[in-house]
């Protein structure tokens, strides 16, 4: 066989929706894929995580009736908002992307129908919005979500899209409750975008300082000399079964030359073990950003740092 570069997602959840007879009793039927897509962009328009050639897509379709399309648009909605607020973001602009009638296929009815579920939604919510005549994609309205970072620049993230076409176009139809053959509405929603994109934007945000609960490496502990090692093993072990992510480097290198690397890699706490701490169950705490706290017990340090990643908004 012959394979070729998969530019979306899209037209697979299609022939999943086709497999086979659906019934009205299924829908919403509700297809997601973590998937990687690719584009061949210029090679001038490439930017780091930005923009890129092969990228993984956070794709969600929904399948639903025309009655359902109202009620799945603001689900859509609340959920996307709860999200990015859980990142950190909480300043959006909405953008409501119109048909351009040279570049799209359809009737006016499919489009007017499309529309007016994404305007009312947007309604609902309370909020402002922009309209971006002829800025919709050919086979349907959407919704974009932009945030605006610590600094106030913004990005485009979430789109929300109502499509009559693909579900023409691939023949996809179910069984209604009154034993009739109909063509369901496909919405289109990508939360994050692409992944990528999204962890550079909120690299951008946090300035390269994630919050605990996002950090790769959440604790870093050094043990001053190699004879306080066997017990930095120890503690890394027991906040490792506690479900954080903790690492640790060897007295191979002086104290402070490690102390520096863990800064430059912005991780949110390191600790330092030595004699005393060995003897006393305690930590030097080196919270980034913050003030050294020595002599800290190493109990209260896990009850600091679970109260931190369950805040969830430290920076």
């Amino acid at each position: 066989g012959t394979y070729y570069p998969k530019p979306m997602n899209c037209p697979m959840h299609c022939l999943i929706y086709r497999d086979r007879q659906r019934s009205y009793r299924e829908l919403p039927l509700r297809l997601f894929e973590l998937g990687t897509v690719y584009r061949y962009e210029r090679a001038g328009t490439l930017h780091g995580l930005m923009r890129i050639r092969g990228f993984t897509q956070d794709d969600s379709h929904i399948f639903c009736t025309q009655e359902q399309i109202g009620d799945e648009i603001r689900s859509l909605l609340d959920f996307v908002l709860s999200v990015l607020r859980r990142f950190g973001f909480d300043d959006f602009t909405y953008k409501l992307s119109t048909r351009d009638p040279q570049k799209s296929i359809g009737t006016d009815e499919m489009w007017d129908k499309a529309t007016s579920a994404l305007r009312n939604a947007l309604e609902r919510l309370g909020v402002q919005y922009s309209i971006g005549e002829g800025d919709a994609a050919f086979y349907g309205p959407k919704i974009d979500v932009d945030v605006r970072d610590a600094i106030g620049r913004k990005w485009q993230l979430s789109t929300i899209q109502a499509d009559f076409q693909l579900p023409e176009r691939f023949g996809l139809e179910y069984v209604g409750a009154d034993n009739q053959r109909h063509r369901p509405i496909m919405l289109h929603r990508a939360l994050l975008g692409s992944v990528e994109r999204f962890f550079g934007v909120l690299l951008e945000h946090y300035g390269g300082s994630l919050p605990t609960w996002l950090a790769p490496v959440q604790v870093r502990i050094l043990p001053v000399t190699s004879a306080h090692e066997a017990h930095t093993a120890t503690l890394v072990s027991q906040l490792a079964r506690d479900g954080y992510r903790v690492d640790s480097v060897a007295a191979d290198e002086q104290l402070g030359k490690r102390i520096r690397a863990a800064k430059l890699e912005r991780i949110p706490y390191v600790l330092v073990v030595g004699d005393d701490d060995v003897r006393a169950g305690t930590v030097g705490v080196n919270p980034r950003g913050g003030e050294v706290q020595r002599d800290t017990p190493f109990d209260a340090f896990r009850a600091r740092l679970a109260a931190d990643v369950a805040d969830g908004s430290g920076r």
